[in-house]
């Protein structure tokens, strides 16, 4: 196993360089990392309190600093202590920068600006929580993408992170002893997607929520036969409906996201 110190700096939230670390990391096996967190840097007296840190944990730097005088007071430290530094952003900032023939404007923080997207997602993100698991049935038609599927199938999670792209998303469960609500029917406009898996992975996830939940007895729940009907049933009332399947055995709420919203650039009505 390597371990080793990882500083993470950015004039924003620290979203960005976060993001791009982990997708990196992934692509390692038996390293552990010491992250040191580093978010809303935009002086030079805030630079200056981290470098100490830099030098004494030394390893790698990532960054996101849009302010030149900052980029370079940070470059040079890492320069004279041999530490590798990587602004992760400036190879997109200059294709962008050359082809669109613009200058860039330097703005820290500027993906986080009020804007018109940014109340759109939050808009979205209120949609989402008040029609988590087939609640506020009654405007469901106003959901840009709806989702269901059996029990623990990430529908909640889906719909947060499609919340975050600026889609209304609802979720209804599918439950086999019951009629799916009338009102999803209604729906003309929405994307409507059934989610599916695997009953071993099903229920292994139902496990372990009843552990966390602290909640025996439940065995049909984790039945394997029973968990085997549930989702052929569900499989079988999706392809009757011509709606879309996606199988999230083995995707992260991220990819399965993606295929969503694949599906719904494609839909008819955003045709």
């Amino acid at each position: 196993m390597t371990t080793f110190h990882l500083h993470l700096i950015s004039d924003s939230t620290g979203e960005t360089v976060s993001t791009i670390a982990r997708a990196v990391l992934a692509q390692f096996d038996d390293v552990e990392v010491v992250e040191h967190n580093w978010s809303l840097i935009r002086s030079r007296g805030q630079l200056e309190k981290l470098l100490s840190s830099i030098q004494e944990y030394r390893g790698v730097v990532l960054y996101t600093l849009v302010k030149p005088e900052l980029e370079e007071v940070l470059k040079n430290k890492c320069l004279s202590i041999s530490v590798p530094c990587i602004p992760v952003l400036a190879p997109a900032m200059e294709a962008f920068s050359t082809f669109l023939t613009r200058e860039v404007q330097h703005r820290p923080g500027g993906q986080h600006e009020l804007d018109e997207d940014y109340f759109q997602r939050i808009e979205a993100m209120q949609f989402v929580l008040s029609h988590d698991d087939g609640q506020a049935l009654h405007d469901i038609d106003q959901a840009d993408v709806i989702l269901t599927g059996v029990s623990r199938t990430s529908k909640t999670p889906t719909c947060v992170y499609l919340a975050n792209r600026g889609l209304k998303a609802a979720n209804v469960p599918f439950i086999a002893s019951q009629n799916v609500p009338e009102e999803i029917f209604s729906a003309k406009s929405s994307l409507i997607v059934g989610l599916t898996t695997t009953p071993e992975r099903l229920i292994q996830v139902r496990r372990n929520r009843l552990r966390q939940m602290n909640e025996p007895g439940l065995e049909s729940y984790v039945d394997l036969e029973l968990v085997r009907g549930e989702l052929n049933q569900a499989r079988h009332f999706f392809t009757g409906q011509s709606w879309p399947i996606i199988d999230v055995t083995r995707r992260s709420i991220e990819e399965t996201a993606a295929a969503v919203l694949s599906l719904y650039r494609n839909h008819p009505e955003n045709s």
